[in-house]
Order: structure tokens, then sequence, then C-alpha cells
């Protein structure tokens, strides 16, 4: 836990040009991240500061360098951005067959090492409306999600949290929203989802979404983003959901599938 607090510490110190870490808070950890070059500053963006704690419980892993089981998700972020930028993709996707796979853990994790590359953004947006969880799981606050915004209780930028972490924004939610998939193909979430997707030329947007065998959600929208990323869990995803699901998304870039929940031990050498 101390690990993840010196890493966003020396991150925010990096960006603030070498000011202490609270004189960067003060400073509002930089708002907007929406800048690539030179310091982030969040002119709109609510910053909020995470619970190193709750993260290590949830198994949020990437901010610690020092840990052995990032450096999984540092190789599948050079993979996944090495197929995106060939193709001038900036939409992933992030799914699995059922649930309890950990494709939340997934995208999380591989978005917060997609924010610590200096030529990128990372916005995770958590469209797994009838079961959302990476509020929970980041332990964001409680007040303004998507739904509210649905619902036309606040504007779009009220929705929008930095976690103290630079190059690194959420769009989260906190309850489940009825009739999900109407809502993921209705005009209002397309003209969301193309505003998150031109906004920047730099930034990678994440949609993490239901599983594909739970509900419909996923297929109906999968068609708004660019490519696709399935999350299986080791000995416990059976081979034929791996199939159905991959049938499924034949009309889809998928980049590949990741086996999650292995037991094999992390390796701490190179090599």
């Amino acid at each position: 836990m101390e690990r993840i607090k010196e890493a966003i510490a020396k991150a925010k110190e990096k960006k603030s040009g070498g000011l202490s870490e609270h004189t960067s808070t003060a400073k509002k950890a930089a708002r907007n991240a929406e800048i690539v070059e030179g310091p982030i500053v969040y002119n709109q963006t609510r910053v909020v500061d995470l619970d190193m704690a709750h993260l290590e419980e949830n198994r949020i892993i990437t901010l610690d360098s020092e840990d052995p089981n990032s450096i999984s998700f540092d190789i599948l972020r050079t993979q996944v951005l090495a197929k995106m930028e060939a193709n001038n993709w900036r939409t992933l996707a992030i799914t699995s067959p059922t649930p309890a796979c950990g494709k939340t853990v997934v995208a999380i994790n591989l978005a917060l090492s997609i924010a610590k590359q200096t030529d990128y953004t990372a916005l995770l947006v958590d469209f797994d409306l009838r079961r959302p969880q990476v509020a929970a799981y980041l332990g964001l606050p409680k007040d303004n999600c998507f739904a509210d915004f649905l619902d036309g209780k606040i504007e779009f930028n009220d929705v929008l949290i930095n976690p103290g972490i630079p190059r690194f924004v959420v769009l989260p939610n906190r309850r489940p929203i009825k009739n999900s998939t109407e809502i993921l193909t209705s005009r209002k979430v397309k003209a969301v989802v193309e505003d998150l997707r031109n906004r920047y030329e730099k930034r990678i947007c994440i949609f993490d979404l239901p599983p594909l065998k739970a509900t419909d959600d996923a297929i109906a929208f999968l068609p708004q983003v660019d490519c696709v990323l399935m999350v299986v869990a080791s000995g416990e995803t059976k081979p034929s959901d791996v199939k159905d699901c991959r049938r499924q998304l034949q009309s889809n870039n998928l980049l590949g599938v990741v086996l999650n929940k292995s037991q094999d031990v992390a390796k701490t050498y190179y090599y």
C-alpha cells in the first residue's frame, strides 16, 4: 500500500514540475487531463483522492510498479496500444462470456497502465449499466453518476472524475438502469460516445461492458467502438462459452482473449 502511495505522489510531483505533494493537491492535482504534453490541468473534471487500502483490497495493482503482477498489465497495455495505433483506433470495449471473470478489474488496471504512458490519457467508462462496479472498486464518491445524467439531473461534465492520478478520468455509474439495451443504443448515448471519441486525439476510451451471455447489452453496443477485448477466468470459464462468444464477435474487431485469475506465480526477475 505504501508503494502505491509513493507511486501516486511521484506522478503528481512530476506532472506539477517538482512541487510537493501538498502543493500539488492545492493546485487541484492538475484538473482536466486532456492535454498530453506539458502539465496536466483539470478545469472541468472533479478531482478526488483514492483510498490506497481500498485499491489493494480490490486488486487494483497497476499503480504499484514494484508489484510483479502489474507487469502483466503493462505487457497487455503495450500489445493493445500497438494494435490500436496501427489501425488508428481510440475506443476499446472490455467484456467477458459470463459474470465473475474479472473484466472490471482488468479494465481498471489496463486503463491505469495506459495512463502511465506519457503519450496518452485514459478514460474509463462504466457501461455495465445493469451491474455497475467501477466506482465501487475504485472507492469513488456515491454522488453524481451516469444515471443522474441520463435522468437530466446533472450536466455531463459533472459525472466525470479524476481520481487524483494524472492522465486518468472515470465516467462512473452507481445504480442499475432499466432498459439498459435501449439506453446504450439511444441517440443520447451515441452522442456521448462520439464526443468522448473525438474530443481528444490522444485519448484511449475503455468501456466496461456486461458479460456477453448475461444480456444483449454488449452486442448491441459494440458497433459503437473500434475493438473489443474478452476476459475469461482460468479454470472457470467453459471452452464452449468462449467459442460461442467468439462467434458472436466475428463481425467486431476482437483484439484477443485475456486469461484472468491464473494461479501461475508472476516472476520477479527479468527474462
